[in-house]
């Protein structure tokens, strides 16, 4: 069983911040269980204290860094530190601040996470509480999409683009996000900002500490920093950093596979609240009557994972179109799958640049993947395979972008045992995105 866990020393920092330009000492102490995160102005009088969760976020502030406030008093800029927290694995801590916002140091999170390493973790006598999720949550807002799906440990996806000849996309994926791939693929990438947003944005009181030293200032032609950039993506990786930091407001790590398309601060927390309304905590030991990892049933429903779905069809990557497979034996004509439509996927690289949307046959060929599984999963169907006869009244009414989380909603109108006709819709946020009706048959696998 994993235990909460804090720090084993007071350790500190000090610098700038990035966006009051204020100078300030952080000083991180160790925690009980179940003291959570909370930051404590100790340049104020009674020394307020302020808990990092998306409930505190400042209303408006929350733009270009994420604020949290409670009384009027404000702390800008926590995102680094609350990523660095969440992939260590600190559910408890301290954090004493002299000013208003934390030291934007290099730019990164690197020298924090190397800071509270220096500190040591330190195992409390409780266990872990996580956020788990039964079913894909989707979240909508402009042109930000970030879609959960429920998951036994915690994985991302993010996809970006701007308006910029340099940056006009950008994709990474951690299927794990360990420690060790945090300190060494995410946590040193550092935030960045485009150099016609600079004069804007100071005289919004914003960025009025940064400089060359702590962030990429990204012009037409290149970057104007003279120290080269540490990763090629270094873009997306600062923004899974932040996106890490800002989920971490949940109060407790989240279980969940997350895929954000141009995620920023303001959406990142109003994803959190529409995760939370959702998710429910689970304590990280076997619970009975606990969910396998492979077949979540309630009743006559199971829920097939990825890992069951690979068995009953043989499609792999590329070409695996569905992630997960909800059946009843109560409505054994009917079956609903779920594709989690990434960014990393290999069609968007040539469909379109610049405005990347699903193929409709893809989408097609998903229905037809959930009706193969339908079909394949029952004892009598073993060592079978489906193949396509036609396609018929198939409409495409709706665009399928990255973010995008697909239901696919089968039903078999017409059975003859080996063969039939199968109707399928394909719905996005609630909306039909496809339709369409196709005929199979049922054959003997090849040996």
């Amino acid at each position: 069983m994993a235990k909460q866990t804090t720090i084993v020393k007071e350790v500190s920092v000090e610098g700038i911040g990035l966006h009051t330009g204020n100078k300030s000492v952080v000083v991180f102490k160790p925690a009980a269980a179940g003291f959570g995160i909370k930051f404590i102005r100790v340049d104020l009088p009674n020394k307020p204290e302020i808990a990092a969760l998306y409930s505190n976020a400042a209303p408006g502030l929350v733009v270009r860094g994420s604020v949290i406030e409670k009384d009027g008093v404000r702390i800008h800029t926590i995102e680094h530190i609350m990523s660095a927290c969440a992939a260590l694995g600190i559910d408890n801590l301290i954090i004493e601040i002299t000013n208003n916002e934390p030291p934007i140091l290099d730019g990164s999170a690197k020298i924090i996470a190397e800071t509270l390493l220096k500190g040591g973790l330190k195992a409390l006598d409780s266990p872990k509480q996580y956020y788990v999720i039964k079913k894909p949550i989707c979240f909508e807002s402009g042109k930000t999409k970030i879609t959960a799906y429920p998951s036994d440990k915690f994985e991302i996806d993010c996809t970006i683009g701007f308006d910029h000849p340099l940056l006009k996309f950008q994709q990474m994926s951690f299927g794990s996000v360990s420690k060790d791939d945090y300190l060494n693929n995410i946590a040193p990438a550092k935030t960045f900002c485009f150099d016609y947003e600079i004069e804007a944005l100071q005289n919004n009181g914003l960025a009025l500490g940064g400089s060359m030293d702590n962030a990429i200032v990204l012009g037409l032609n290149g970057i104007h920093n003279k120290e080269p950039l540490r990763y090629d993506d270094e873009f997306v990786r600062h923004k899974i950093l932040d996106l890490i930091g800002d989920l971490y407001l949940a109060g407790k790590p989240i279980k969940a596979k997350i895929v954000a398309d141009k995620p920023g601060h303001q959406n990142n927390i109003a994803f959190v609240k529409a995760f939370l309304e959702e998710a429910v905590i689970e304590e990280d030991k076997q619970a009975e009557g606990r969910m396998s990892a492979n077949c979540e049933t309630s009743g006559t429903e199971r829920i097939l994972s990825h890992e069951e779905v690979l068995k009953y069809i043989p499609h792999r990557y590329p070409f695996l179109m569905i992630d997960k497979i909800k059946i009843n034996s109560a409505e054994p004509t009917k079956a609903i799958g779920y594709k989690c439509v990434s960014g990393n996927e290999g069609f968007f690289q040539g469909h379109f640049p610049g405005a990347p949307i699903m193929p409709g046959v893809l989408i097609v060929e998903a229905m037809a993947q959930t009706s193969c599984v339908m079909f394949l999963s029952k004892s009598e169907m073993q060592g079978k395979l489906a193949y396509f006869m036609s396609i018929d009244k198939t409409k495409f009414r709706k665009p399928v972008r990255p973010g995008d989380l697909l239901e696919l909603r089968v039903e078999i109108i017409k059975d003859g045992g080996k063969h039939g006709k199968v109707r399928g819709e394909a719905y996005v946020g609630g909306k039909l995105a496809t339709e369409a009706e196709f005929m199979f048959i049922i054959v003997d696998r090849e040996q």
